[in-house]
């Protein structure tokens, strides 16, 4: 079983991207386009538990922002039990990270974070072929 905890820096530069872009919507007041952008880091974070872990902060305080609590108690045991299945490289690849879709349920990479993941984890994209 390989561990993994440091995200590759040019994946990393792209993960950092898509929270300045959520950043930048949060402040705008453009909600959906924020959270869009934080799903997104969570599909490229998720396999590091550093980033996950980020993510799944950032997510428990945008429900604290949007007065959702079923947001908030979603993202609780993803906080807690995210990063640990990251270091042991057991997650759902493709899963957005919010409490709309189960916690554990992969999902199908599209687009560019499908062409980004085959790159830096090839063996996730090759999980998620149609």
């Amino acid at each position: 079983m390989k561990l993994y905890w440091t995200m590759p820096s040019p994946l990393k530069a792209y993960f950092t991207h898509e929270l300045a872009t959520y950043e930048r919507a949060l402040a705008d007041g453009r909600l959906e386009l924020a959270w869009h952008h934080l799903e997104r880091a969570h599909v490229l974070g998720q396999s590091w538990p550093m980033e996950h872990s980020r993510v799944h902060w950032l997510m428990l305080r945008f429900g604290f922002k949007i007065k959702s609590y079923r947001e908030i108690l979603g993202q609780l045991p993803r906080l807690i039990l995210g990063g640990v299945k990251s270091w042991l490289g057991v997650i759902p690849v493709g899963n957005t990270g919010g409490a709309d879709v189960p916690g554990l349920r992969p999902m199908p990479l599209t687009g560019d974070l499908e062409v980004l993941l085959k790159i830096y984890r090839p063996e996730l994209a090759q999980t998620t072929a149609r």
